[in-house]
């Protein structure tokens, strides 16, 4: 696992690896973030708030985030910054610190990919349902090549992220390492999401 230092976005959202996000920029902390990364092409880290609120005071994050990169600007209707991150690898922060404008920065050890698995027999049920699921939804991920239906990390990523769990429910399954295991929790838990 490798250190770096990360600025920190926290958010009352979780980022998966391989998903994106819209986040709307206004504070003038995140403005500085976000030109800072673009200008110098790095990656910021994304955690889910355990404590606080996305604007104003400094939140408390997870200590366990997602590396996000900017893929697109676009100026919203408000007038305001919007831009679209990707999720990249998984990091543990360990100490932090703010900075004077109120930005969090973090010691991160950065997390090994997971392993590519084959999505087995007795979970073909989700890559499935995944499959109609973004169809349904449409977008870019609905466009996404036959083969990553086969990956287990990918499918266990893409369904934590569109099925209906709380904040705190996705921030178990990023923290989880095996995707088999994450597939495991998934097919667990699906039945809270069928029809009565």
């Amino acid at each position: 696992m490798t250190g770096v230092e990360l600025p920190l976005f926290p958010l009352a959202a979780v980022l998966f690896p391989g998903g994106t996000l819209d986040l709307r920029i206004f504070e003038p902390r995140y403005l500085d973030l976000v030109r800072d990364c673009a200008r110098q092409d790095r990656a910021f880290g994304v955690c889910l708030i355990l404590a606080g609120t996305e604007a104003g005071a400094g939140a408390v994050p997870a200590a366990i985030g997602t590396l996000a990169r900017i893929v697109d600007f676009h100026t919203l209707p408000d007038g305001l910054l919007g831009i679209r991150v990707r999720g990249g690898g998984r990091f543990h922060i360990g100490a932090t610190r703010v900075r004077d404008n109120g930005l969090v920065l973090g010691d991160a050890r950065l997390w090994p990919d997971e392993p590519t698995l084959p999505v087995p027999p007795e979970y073909g049920l989700l890559a499935t349902l995944l499959e109609r699921l973004l169809e349904r939804i449409g977008g870019e991920m609905a466009r996404v090549a036959r083969r990553c239906y086969d990956d287990a990390s990918w499918v266990g990523f893409r369904l934590a992220e569109q099925l209906p769990f709380t904040p705190g429910e996705q921030q178990q399954l990023l923290q989880l390492t095996d995707p088999l295991e994450r597939l495991a929790w998934l097919t667990r838990e699906l039945p809270r999401f069928q029809d009565g």
